[in-house]
């Protein structure tokens, strides 16, 4: 016992090392260190189940510079109202017997407008997409144009071969606008879903900075 008492020495204890161990959840610090690793540009993710964009940068800078933006700008509206002035001259005529040949020209020049505004609309997609039509962002509507075009032509085919009565042609016109409706609408649709996309795209390349917590941000 007693050679021994002498050389009794206390356990160590383990060192103890000042280094705050990382929290699970606390974001501050990750995102103060991404922040200034990537700059004020960076940008949040996006949450899960986000709608792909309608346009990519890319895409979305060739339809700012096409010439064929601003003419599509031009002719939609211009085409909804020579639809309007025609869908009365229609109705007046099938309801009263009167107007006819004002009627006919009305459709005429509302499927003269229809053309233009696909071939245009042709060169705008090959302009921004890289092909003339059936951009997997406009599919759907361009393959309904298709059905209202072939409406529009086949009331031509039966006003020029003489194809039914009068009433009967006029008849092909209506069931015509009618998909150009639908059609118009798709298109309004989708240009709303643009205009919503473009402003969240806007809010989430804000200087991610701003968003940071407070204390990173000193």
């Amino acid at each position: 016992m007693g050679e021994h008492s002498g050389q009794f020495q206390a356990p160590k204890k383990p060192a103890l090392h000042n280094k705050r161990a990382p929290i699970r959840g606390d974001n501050s610090t990750s995102d103060r260190q991404a922040f200034l690793a990537n700059g004020p540009d960076l940008a949040p993710p996006k949450p899960a189940g986000t709608p792909p964009s309608l346009y990519t940068a890319a895409q979305r800078q060739r339809r700012d510079a096409s010439i064929w933006t601003p003419v599509q700008g031009i002719l939609a509206p211009l085409q909804f109202l020579i639809f309007l002035i025609s869908l009365f001259l229609v109705l007046r005529y099938l309801t009263s017997g009167q107007g006819y040949d004002v009627a006919v020209i009305s459709i005429l020049i509302k499927t003269l407008a229809l053309y233009t505004i696909m071939v245009t609309g042709a060169l705008w997609e090959k302009e921004v997409f890289g092909q003339y039509l059936l951009a997997p962002a406009f599919f759907w509507e361009d393959v309904f144009s298709f059905l209202v075009i072939a409406l529009h032509t086949a009331y031509l085919a039966a006003l020029i071969f003489g194809i039914g009565t009068p009433a009967q042609q006029l008849a092909i016109a209506l069931f015509a606008y009618g998909t150009y409706v639908i059609n118009a609408g798709q298109f309004i649709w989708k240009l709303r879903q643009a205009r919503l996309q473009a402003r969240s795209q806007a809010h989430n390349t804000a200087p991610y900075g701003s968003s940071l917590p407070q204390g990173a941000q000193s």
